[in-house]
């Protein structure tokens, strides 16, 4: 055949690019620059972990039947044959036992169900850490929180469907949160479950939900998520070359397709290797709900296992005002605690955008540590959630360990208020030494070991200069002074109307700056290379000095050339 045989894909494509601007659209997306870095695996973990719940979630409900009508089990699972349950109790059965590959798709289905919110909040700490939610990311931010809250939602909705005594357990819990609900309550429980619970339609109305509804609004946010880190660039970590201006990695086609191509495959071989050999969610063993019992050592998954938490541990308090009764004890740690993480976090970027007074944009990250008080408050969110995270399973740590289930709870109680204070004061400490140690190699150079004796009898330690990367990182951050509050008066003695907003404002800019380390400038780094001590840093690395001139705004990285041939620059 002659080379000259048009392609048979020629006039499709033409036709497309005539009329939409196929070819450059094409050209611009697919040579799109990616930074490197591991941390940033995470989202496509969450990512891959949602598309591999499409596809094993759509085996299953070729043969789930989402109903509560009462049958008689008949299937090959001998243990239960004759038993009365619900057709969807049976047919999750018949899928694990009578469905070739039916049970390794129902533990893929759970598993990746598990590292999908497991990712997205790993991949959110990543970014509360790292400082990626600020400007112009905070609409992201927000994405990235209704995202989770859905995830969560997704995750109990599909935990419900089998119909078992756990999962039953598990809605008998969501009915004791809607009748806590001041006034409405009961009347919330009856329109949900179709009448007193468990009734026979909770079932056919979470299926819906579940396959349709929920797993369409996530991936719409997904697509919008997706659609703001090309529309923004990605962040990236300091380095040399790497600006606000720019972004320092690979292209997309072939480098980074190739690349994440690769993972997912090695993401869903993971996650099949789990399903086939970690067994999770045995509901043969709890066998059908039944309102009268309860499963003894029973758990929610591990994503709610916080707010089972907080019910274990919240006081008896409840109030009965003209006749109803009011149940704080589950309204406040049911509702109040998932509104909370939503509140809070939906809030946070706006907040330290008021306190700091930094409007400007920021594609570079933080280095953990160079934020002490947010660090700090996230480590305190982290041990609150891991405080209640252990009260979900106070019986099970009573049984264990043999200790007083009541000890734990009343421990628990006062933990939950006293722990994240001492780990927000201890984060905070590690986070300003770690400055301390980062800041004294910046101005003396790296400690090589070696003691040398001066002709005059003075003893010194040689310290060798700190590799280019390394200085870069640690001097790239911003200098970060309080927010003055003034007199509260102009200069023709008019009062300032919003003083005190200002003055509640700069006390909240001391909190998070009064004690933090700043970025040597370049005269402290000439004094310190001319003391005769890291004399070696001030003839060999002169990036700390380049970024100490800039005091971390940009202006010392516009004199360092990019980075490694490896990689491309997008500006």
């Amino acid at each position: 055949m002659s080379s000259a045989t048009p392609h048979p894909l020629g006039k499709p494509l033409e036709f497309l690019d005539d009329r939409i601007g196929l070819a450059k659209l094409v050209k611009k997306n697919i040579r799109k620059v990616f930074p490197d870095h591991w941390s940033f695996l995470l989202g496509e973990i969450a990512l891959y972990s949602f598309i591999i719940l499409l596809l094993s979630g759509t085996f299953l409900t070729l043969w789930f039947k989402p109903s509560m009508q009462e049958v008689v089990y008949s299937g090959p699972y001998l243990p239960l044959r004759g038993v009365h349950m619900s057709e969807a109790f049976s047919s999750t059965l018949h899928i694990s036992f009578g469905v070739r590959g039916g049970l390794l798709m129902r533990q893929i289905h759970h598993w990746s169900a598990m590292l999908f919110i497991g990712a997205m909040t790993l991949h959110m700490l990543r970014t509360f850490f790292t400082g990626a939610f600020r400007k112009p990311r905070e609409l992201n931010w927000l994405l990235g929180t209704i995202l989770l809250q859905l995830g969560l939602v997704e995750g109990f909705t599909g935990y419900s469907l089998p119909d078992d005594l756990l999962s039953g357990t598990g809605l008998r819990f969501i009915e004791g949160l809607l009748r806590a609900f001041p006034v409405v309550g009961t009347y919330l429980s009856y329109f949900v479950f179709g009448g007193a619970f468990p009734g026979d339609v909770v079932i056919p109305r979470l299926y819906p939900v579940h396959i349709l509804l929920l797993p369409g609004v996530i991936l719409a946010l997904i697509t919008a998520h997706l659609a703001l880190v090309v529309y923004h660039k990605h962040t990236q970590f300091p380095g040399p070359g790497r600006t606000n201006q720019n972004v320092v990695g690979y292209p997309l086609l072939p480098v980074y397709m190739a690349k994440a191509g690769g993972f997912f495959f090695i993401v869903f071989g993971v996650t099949a290797l789990m399903g086939a050999l970690f067994q999770l969610n045995p509901v043969w063993v709890y066998g059908p709900y039944n309102p009268s019992q309860v499963g003894a050592g029973t758990q929610p998954d591990w994503y709610m296992g916080w707010v089972e938490g907080g019910l274990r541990i919240m006081p008896n308090w409840e109030t009965h005002i003209a006749g109803f009764t009011i149940s704080w004890n589950i309204f406040i740690p049911g509702f109040g605690l998932l509104g909370l993480m939503a509140v809070v976090l939906a809030l946070y970027p706006f907040i330290e955008s008021w306190v700091t007074g930094d409007r400007r944009e920021h594609h570079l990250l933080d280095r953990p540590r160079n934020q002490p008080v947010r660090t700090a408050f996230g480590v305190a969110g982290m041990t609150f959630y891991g405080l209640l995270w252990i009260g979900g399973g106070n019986d099970i740590l009573a049984t264990t360990f043999h200790l007083s289930i009541n000890a734990i709870t009343w421990f628990l109680r006062f933990a939950i208020f006293i722990g994240p204070v001492i780990a927000f004061l201890i984060t905070k400490r590690i986070c300003i030494g770690l400055q301390r140690a980062d800041r004294d190699r910046l101005l003396h150079g790296r400690e090589t070991g070696i003691v040398m004796r001066a002709p005059n009898g003075e003893v010194s330690e040689i310290h060798a200069p700190l590799d280019p990367e390394e200085a870069w990182a640690i001097a790239s951050h911003d200098r970060q002074e309080p927010l003055e509050v003034g007199s509260g008066v102009d200069a023709h003695g008019v009062a300032d109307p919003h003083f005190r907003r200002r003055k509640l404002r700069a006390r909240a800019s001391r909190f998070y700056f009064s004690d933090q380390l700043q970025v040597p400038t370049k005269a402290e780094l000439e004094a310190a290379h001319g003391n005769g001590h890291g004399h070696e840093l001030a003839n060999g690395n002169g990036h700390a000095r380049e970024l100490a001139e800039g005091n971390g705004h940009g202006e010392g990285t516009k004199q360092v050339g990019a980075g490694g041939g490896s990689t491309r620059s997008e500006h």
